[in-house]
C-alpha cells in the first residue's frame, strides 16, 4: 500500500529546498535585528533595511515553502496570490489619498 499522493497542481518539496529556505529566512532575521540591536547605525538605514529583509523574507517564504513559480500547476495559485497583492495596494494608497485629502480641505 503506498502512501504517494501528489494532488493535481500540488508542488511538494524536498529536505535540501526546506533546509535551504529555512536558512535564507533566520539571516533575513538576523541582519535587521543584529543591525536594531548594535545600536550607532542611521535610523534611515535601519528602516531600509528592515523593509528590503521583510520583501526578501516574504519571496523567500512564496518561493521555498509555498512553492510558488512560474510553472503551469503554480498559475493560478499566483494569479491568485497578485489579485490579492493588487487589491490591498489599491486599498491602502486609495486609504492614504482619502486620508491626505481630508486633511488638506480640514478647517483649522
Amino acid at each position: 500500500m503506498s502512501h504517494e499522493h501528489n494532488a493535481a497542481g500540488a508542488s511538494h518539496g524536498n529536505v535540501k529546498q526546506y533546509t535551504i529556505g529555512f536558512i535564507l529566512s533566520v539571516l533575513l532575521t538576523i541582519i535587521p535585528f543584529g543591525m536594531v540591536m548594535a545600536g550607532g547605525i542611521d535610523r534611515g538605514v535601519v528602516v531600509a533595511a528592515i523593509a528590503i529583509t521583510a520583501v526578501a523574507q516574504v519571496l523567500v517564504q512564496l518561493v521555498f515553502f509555498l512553492h510558488m513559480n512560474s510553472s503551469s500547476e503554480q498559475r493560478w495559485n499566483v494569479i491568485a496570490f497578485v489579485y490579492t497583492i493588487m487589491c490591498i495596494a489599491v486599498l491602502l494608497i486609495g486609504s492614504v489619498w482619502i486620508m491626505n485629502y481630508l486633511h488638506s480641505n480640514m478647517m483649522l
